[in-house]
């Protein structure tokens, strides 16, 4: 008997249309798998919605309610939810969350991983606590001239050359680079503006690397790292990193790494994973210092799936299908819940 699946893309976030975009890409591979009856929904503005005008909304626990433009409805059991959904209510642990206190079983992150990771300033904290280096910092949740000045103090601490960063926004959504010290001020009212916690985070002269890091067959893979490459006059903003007219490349085949570096990327990675109590899928970003120390940058619950995205090309290098995973996911995810039923 096919089981229905629902892929839910969208959300309210400013990463909405990248969501949708990594929604096509989840839809072809799951396609591949005769067994699913796919559902695919565009969640906005507290509505499921498809695409031929209809919509639909959870009745109790797993029976979903099929509205369609004329007013006819019928009812569907899901038997598993896809979320991909880049930022709220998706990697902020909300939908996690409803569909908990539904019983509906769905793949990826739990709530409290993704709150906890969505959240610049507490995925430092627990790193810290893990004892995973990452890079200096401070925060502030307020522009009062306390706040102000520990950030010039910081400021001055961390060479003159910071990221101002919204904490609980997408990695390149309110994020500003900040070398004079007259624009500090107005950078964090303008995170604030974003975020209630706003990070002060050291420059790293660094290149960026990053891991797949997900459950299959039994196990935790950690991929070997790829690398994005920044044009030495850029900064990885949202239109740099999404843009058709950016210059920035993605390569899963990275060079000048020690075995050592492997090693410690692969470690910190694992031991964020665990750590963190992640679950089905991740993709853990790292900057490897100029001086060759290796730090975790950030720690993505529902990471991109769009063509330029690194998670299933590296899922993919390494010989693992995506259609393969997606499936292992479900019927883990499905078999989770029906054990605590």
């Amino acid at each position: 008997m096919a089981q229905n699946i629902l892929l839910i893309a969208g959300g309210d976030s400013s990463e909405h249309k990248i969501s949708l975009i990594s929604a096509q890409y989840l839809m072809q591979e799951l396609s591949v798998n005769p067994e699913f009856n796919l559902l695919s929904v565009v969640l906005h503005d507290g509505k499921f919605q498809f695409a031929d005008g209809s919509y639909g909304y959870f009745t109790c626990g797993r029976q979903f309610a099929l509205v369609a433009p004329d007013g006819t409805k019928c009812e569907v059991t899901i038997d598993c939810v896809v979320p991909c959904l880049h930022g709220f209510p998706g990697e902020t642990g909300d939908i996690q969350s409803f569909l908990e206190l539904q019983g509906v079983p769905y793949i990826g992150c739990k709530a409290e991983a993704s709150r906890v990771c969505f959240n610049k300033v507490t995925t430092k904290f627990y790193l810290d606590a893990l004892k995973i280096e990452n890079t200096p910092s401070i925060f502030v949740s307020d522009s009062d001239e306390a706040s102000l000045k520990a950030v010039h103090e910081a400021f001055a601490r961390f060479g003159h050359d910071v990221y101002v960063k919204a904490a609980s926004q997408g990695s390149s959504i309110g994020c500003y680079h900040i070398t004079q010290e007259e624009e500090l001020d107005q950078a964090i009212r303008d995170a604030l503006k974003l975020s209630e916690l706003v990070l002060v985070e050291k420059t790293i002269e660094h290149r960026e690397l990053e891991v797949a890091a997900f459950e299959y067959d039994g196990r935790l893979v950690v991929t070997e790292p790829g690398e994005i490459v920044i044009p030495s006059d850029k900064f990885y903003t949202y239109d740099e990193k999404y843009s058709k007219d950016s210059g920035t490349t993605t390569t899963v085949e990275v060079e000048g790494l020690t075995p050592v570096q492997r090693e410690m990327i692969k470690s910190m990675a694992t031991r964020a994973f665990k750590g963190l109590k992640l679950r089905h899928l991740s993709r853990i970003d790292f900057f490897l210092a100029s001086d060759g120390t290796v730090l975790i940058n950030e720690i993505n619950t529902f990471p991109g799936m769009t063509p330029i995205s690194m998670f299933p090309k590296l899922m993919e290098h390494i010989g693992i299908a995506m259609s393969d995973f997606l499936t292992e996911s479900i019927r883990n995810a499905i078999a989770e819940q029906r054990s605590r039923a």
